[in-house]
């Protein structure tokens, strides 16, 4: 390619690369993107919810089992198809064409080899769980991975840009083609291949949006781009995911190889369930925050100011809604998966603790990636991933229950040395990490206790379908939970900064 056909490109697309335009707006840009991806997260939650209560009609436990054991391997090496690039190309405060170009090739590349891997190691799979259908299934699913590679740097522009009606459009239509695609084939009898063509579906579906929403076009790799240094960004924090996943989907592999795909499937449904409603208030404040607080790194007052704001959103939503799944376990599960699955109640409310925790996780994370301290946060990986390994050794003799409990309850015993340990040599304090969090904290746990409170000594002796015992759980659990917020004179405050929020949505 000739030098001005390459200044040529690099005009055609400075617009994906420059982030200047954004600083002057940085607040109304953060609250528009929240407000969007909040509600297409939403919607999501919906769509899922109601393919979940589908699908888990027309499968067995068995069959998702099944899809559970290929993915604990398979998700292992998904890490390395990204390398942790996309969060490089994000948090960079200056970056190029040339630059992301090169990522893109490294990608693919990688991409390529991850499903190549996979491919010939799917015998291997089948061999370590001693069952035979996991070969075909991960076979399939190693083409996930070409596809995957082909986006990483198109969604990670998009999010550097906070182009989130774009990114959320993608999400929603990849969504809905994979659920179509999957309930039909359930419905004609296609069992656990049915969860494979979700994935699939998905995935290919997905790659064809970003390619079509980010029109920015790679040029042939160079040797001159510049990119040590985001490679060893993407290193440290790929490391970190890589450790971190091992040591979190050991608990899988383990119920799996010991107690079969039918524990194994009751005990990843509970999971994502406890998890679903979590992820769609995690992940797109974690999509918004993330890139507005690498644009922030060099000014410490805004910083702090913008990530306590994000971490009262993700608290004020999350918290109250883990609690409410806690008290009302046996109504959700009875809903959403029916009489088959009510084994998987316990299991679910031991994953409690872990999920009221996992609200703001991602707080550790934003301040890791934005202020590129992946070193930091690879080392903290490897500490609390032996605990979980220890953990999980220990419990598996219960069976699945056992491990749930076990997780579940050492969560509560690493979250303040996590955040303490990522605190040091920032401005950043525990004791306003505290203070934010205080009010959420307080407000879903006596709620929680109120209700359980009713339904012992009044909604449970009323004669009432699933659906309206449900509803009447969520209208008191919510009366509860604003008292607390209106009653004192700091949920007031907090309330207000919420409802500022919105009006400076709404002003943008």
């Amino acid at each position: 390619m000739s030098k001005q056909n390459g200044n040529n490109f690099r005009g055609k697309y400075q617009d994906y690369f420059d982030t200047d335009h954004l600083e002057g707006s940085l607040k109304r840009q953060s609250v528009r993107g929240g407000a969007v991806t909040i509600a297409a997260q939403g919607s999501k939650f919906v769509i899922k919810l109601g393919s979940t209560a589908v699908l888990a009609r027309l499968l067995m436990p068995e069959d998702y089992g099944l899809i559970g054991m290929a993915t604990v391997i398979i998700g292992f090496v998904e890490y390395f198809k990204d390398l942790g690039l996309s969060t490089a190309t994000v948090q960079r405060a200056k970056i190029n064409h040339q630059q992301v170009s090169t990522l893109f090739w490294i990608n693919v590349a990688v991409g390529c080899l991850v499903a190549l891997t996979v491919a010939l190691f799917a015998p291997v799979v089948a061999l370590i769980y001693q069952e035979p259908r996991l070969r075909d299934i991960t076979l399939c699913l190693a083409v996930n991975f070409v596809f995957s590679g082909l986006t990483v740097q198109h969604q990670a522009l998009l999010q550097r840009q906070m182009q989130f009606a774009s990114l959320a459009k993608i999400e929603i239509i990849a969504l809905i083609s994979g659920i179509v695609g999957s309930t039909t084939a359930a419905y004609y009898g296609a069992g656990y291949w049915s969860l494979v063509i979700l994935q699939l579906v998905t995935v290919v579906t997905n790659a064809l949006g970003v390619w079509f929403f980010c029109d920015w076009r790679p040029a042939l790799p160079s040797r001159d781009a510049d990119i040590g240094s985001m490679l060893s960004f993407g290193r440290d924090l790929t490391g970190f995911n890589i450790i971190n996943y091992f040591s979190r989907n050991l608990d899988n592999f383990l119920i799996g190889r010991v107690w079969g795909a039918a524990q194994l499937g009751l005990y990843a449904k509970a999971y994502q369930l406890v998890l679903l409603p979590i992820n769609q208030i995690n992940v797109p404040v974690d999509r918004v925050a993330l890139p507005a607080l690498s644009r922030l790194q060099n000014d410490p007052e805004r910083y702090q100011k913008y990530y306590a704001r994000a971490i009262l959103v993700i608290t004020a939503l999350g918290m109250p809604l883990v609690m409410f799944l806690f008290v009302s376990a046996d109504q959700v599960i009875l809903l959403l998966l029916g009489k088959d699955w009510l084994d998987a109640i316990p299991i679910f409310q031991f994953l409690i603790p872990a999920a009221f925790i996992g609200t703001f996780n991602m707080a550790t994370g934003w301040v890791y990636q934005s202020l590129n301290r992946n070193d930091r946060q690879l080392r903290w990986g490897i500490v609390s991933s032996a605990i979980n390994v220890i953990i999980f050794l220990v419990a598996i003799r219960w069976g699945a229950l056992g491990v749930a409990a076990a997780y579940g309850l050492s969560r509560l015993m690493i979250v303040v040395p996590a955040i303490v340990y990522c605190y040091r040599g920032t401005w950043l304090k525990l004791t306003d990490f505290v203070s934010t969090i205080f009010l959420p904290t307080f407000g879903s746990i006596s709620a929680a206790i109120a209700v359980w409170i009713l339904k012992r000594f009044w909604l449970g002796q009323m004669e009432l379908n699933t659906l309206a015992s449900l509803s009447l759980d969520c209208l008191f659990y919510t009366l509860f939970y604003g008292l607390v917020w209106i009653s004192i004179p700091q949920g007031r405050k907090r309330c207000r900064e919420i409802w500022q929020i919105v009006g400076e949505y709404q002003k943008g």
